[in-house]
């Protein structure tokens, strides 16, 4: 999968592609991840790439020039979905990036300042991201967390097949409490259900768990589970069901 990202400061995103699952994939060209500068793009000799509002304000707004022409560049014999890193964008989750992980290509520019020119939005982006209801200094962080959480879900990244596919989010439930050796830990015991060994056992109580960690910090994510007709039993036999119901009709 190929990732582009188009921003002022390319430099700021050389180190997190350094370390870890993503360079074990770029090593293994399971992902490739080109750096584009948009100064290169700007027309004048001072390299402008923003410029003050019209009907004033405060702030400055990214040109629409140099953009436009990166992209133009970029795109110019494989073209790529194009997302604009943005407070304004639709709030990115688990189901974004696996649908975002269908794309061969993705092109991220990433916003500065008070925003990005709204011709070359409505011109060039496809669509519009946005990693939180809070403001960053510009897209570029936001950018790696895309790429962060997407190439963990292509094939053969992970070294484990399983991990993405039952990552806290992936079935729309927190993910269960983990726990690994020692047995005990300043008087606190491993629970002794995990050291039955009966993997049906097993699932079910981390799957109550789920459930109930679910219900204590993120309820509304109830909303979009869709329970079996065995999970229901175990739920109701774990004295859930009814919070469930509840959470889930209102």
């Amino acid at each position: 999968m190929l990732f582009d990202i188009v921003t002022i400061f390319p430099d700021l995103l050389a180190s997190p592609l350094q370390d870890g699952i993503l360079r074990r994939a770029l090593a293994a060209g399971q992902i490739d991840v080109h750096l584009h500068n948009i100064r290169d793009y700007a027309g004048d000799k001072h390299k402008m790439t923003d410029d003050r509002p019209f009907g004033g304000g405060e702030g400055m707004v990214m040109k629409p020039e140099p953009l436009a022409s990166c992209l133009d560049d970029i795109q110019r014999d494989t073209p790529g979905h194009v997302v604009l890193l943005s407070p304004r964008g639709k709030t990115y989750d688990q189901q974004q990036a696996e649908r975002l992980a269908g794309y061969s290509r993705l092109i991220l520019v990433c916003g500065r300042y008070e925003g990005v020119d709204e011709r070359f939005t409505k011109l060039y982006v496809d669509e519009e991201i946005s990693i939180g209801d809070y403001i960053l200094t510009g897209g570029e962080l936001a950018a790696m967390v895309l790429i962060d959480s997407i190439t963990r879900l292509l094939p053969g990244v992970l070294g484990c097949s399983e991990s993405a596919a039952n990552d806290t989010f992936s079935h729309g439930l927190l993910k269960h409490p983990q726990y690994t050796r020692p047995r005990i830990f300043e008087d606190c015991e491993v629970p002794a259900e995990l050291l039955t060994g009966n993997h049906a056992e097993i699932s079910a109580y981390r799957l109550m768990q789920s459930v109930r960690l679910t219900i204590e910090r993120r309820p509304e994510l109830l909303a979009g589970v869709t329970f079996t007709d065995k999970e229901r039993k175990l739920l109701a036999r774990a004295g859930l069901l009814d919070d469930v119901l509840r959470l889930q009709n209102t």
